[in-house]
């Protein structure tokens, strides 16, 4: 039978040459809101553990940020304030937002959207624009239904419609784009829960809300000696102006970093990670990308290592993630995986497989999704590989994770 805490051994021998002593009891950072069954025990006991009461600091935490530490997509709130308030402006061509749109997405886009290289998009007074646009985002199709994105890349390194969002962003400042981050955000948070609105012809959430369990915990991280990180495959300079109000500033703040030209304008390129050099969205936040940039901007390893799963001081203690983009980060947590249930394939195999005791998995905290009926298919389609295709789920050992039930919810 597994041991909820069978890794203790392992991290107290981590833990064992720490030089300084541990604060009383009495000191030690508590947590407290409403967590499923036993979670918050055992997330304190990996505070207590890792952190100042027992004589260390500068463990790391790593959050994902939409679905993880809020509720609904901060990014799409961002773009919907954006595509309302005509704050896009018109590509010369299309197809220059990315390095794999179609000619089909490219003449829909044109159609819809009118082309003349700089001039704000009238989205406010044209749904059709804003329709091609958001069915891009969303989907990955045309409102068609043809796919908008083709040729070749790693699909566990980036995902074309994630990059875009920055893409369409080119033109603008990153404090532009943080302008128009604030003004979303003022308008989200006072947004009843529940609340949606129509964005061209379609109705989208018009809310977000932190999850107060989240801010607990991240302020219990870091008053117990944490380094608290954000991680997303979102627009930065939209994810810092929320990451802020939890205490996380920009230099722990770690999402898709668009390269600027010469006047400080966004591109259409972003920053690269390990031996990958910036490119047009060839690897973003995402699934492996995730873990090459905590490997990065956190523990400084550079080149092909920063792709490699680290040793265990070099990992992180708690990661959190909801979605199969937060996979890889959250399988390398040394203390514990704490996943938010969306009900997302590969993510909930791992959680539900619990291969080494410490995945935590807890309903949304905001009108949770109801149980998933048909088990997850784990041992057919749940791994995507590097090559977009759908394999088996392996543990570590290569043997083949058996379909999961849905059991948290």
């Amino acid at each position: 039978m597994r041991q909820h805490f069978a890794w203790t051994l392992a991290a107290a021998a981590v833990l064992a040459a720490a030089p300084t002593a541990p604060v009383t009891a009495h000191d030690c950072p508590r947590l407290s809101g409403s967590w499923h069954g036993d979670h918050r025990a055992r997330l304190q006991h990996v505070v207590d553990t890792y952190g100042i009461c027992s004589g260390r600091t500068g463990a790391v935490a790593a959050f994902d940020w939409d679905n993880t530490v809020t509720k609904n997509d901060v990014t799409d709130a961002t773009l919907s304030w954006a595509l309302r308030h005509d704050r896009l402006l018109r590509p010369a061509r299309w197809k220059d937002t990315s390095a794999w749109l179609t000619d089909i997405a490219d003449r829909a886009l044109a159609a819809a959207c009118g082309t003349g290289a700089g001039a704000p998009l009238r989205t406010s007074a044209e749904p059709r624009c804003t329709d091609e646009i958001v069915q891009i985002r969303e989907n990955g199709t045309t409102t068609g239904g043809a796919p908008a994105f083709a040729g070749a890349w790693n699909h566990r390194r980036t995902v074309p419609q994630y990059a875009w969002v920055p893409q369409l962003f080119a033109g603008r400042t990153p404090a532009e784009l943080a302008s128009y981050a604030r003004a979303a955000r003022r308008e989200a948070l006072a947004a009843p829960v529940g609340a949606t609105r129509t964005l061209g012809t379609r109705t989208v959430p018009a809310y977000v809300r932190y999850y107060d369990q989240q801010r607990d915990l991240m302020r219990t991280l870091r008053r117990a000696g944490f380094r608290v990180y954000v991680v997303s495959a979102g627009a930065e300079p939209i994810t810092e102006v929320w990451s802020r109000a939890v205490g996380v500033d920009a230099a722990h703040t770690i999402a898709i970093r668009s390269v600027l030209d010469g006047r400080g304008r966004i591109t259409p390129r972003n920053e690269g990670c390990g031996d990958v050099p910036a490119s047009r969205g060839a690897v973003i936040p995402y699934i492996d990308g995730k873990r090459c940039w905590i490997n990065q901007e956190v523990y400084r390893v550079r080149g092909a290592a920063a792709w490699r799963k680290r040793p265990w001081r070099d990992r992180p203690a708690i990661a959190a993630g909801d979605a199969d983009t937060d996979v890889t980060f959250v399988g390398d947590a040394t203390g514990a995986h704490l996943v938010i249930n969306r009900n997302k394939p590969e993510l909930m195999c791992r959680a539900y497989d619990d291969a080494d005791g410490r995945w935590l998995i807890e309903p949304m905290f905001i009108a949770p999704l109801p149980r998933r009926p048909q088990p997850y298919p784990c041992a057919i389609t749940a791994y995507t590989a590097p090559d977009g295709t759908h394999e088996p789920l392996r543990r570590a050992d290569g043997s083949v994770v058996p379909d999961q039930a849905d059991a948290i919810h």
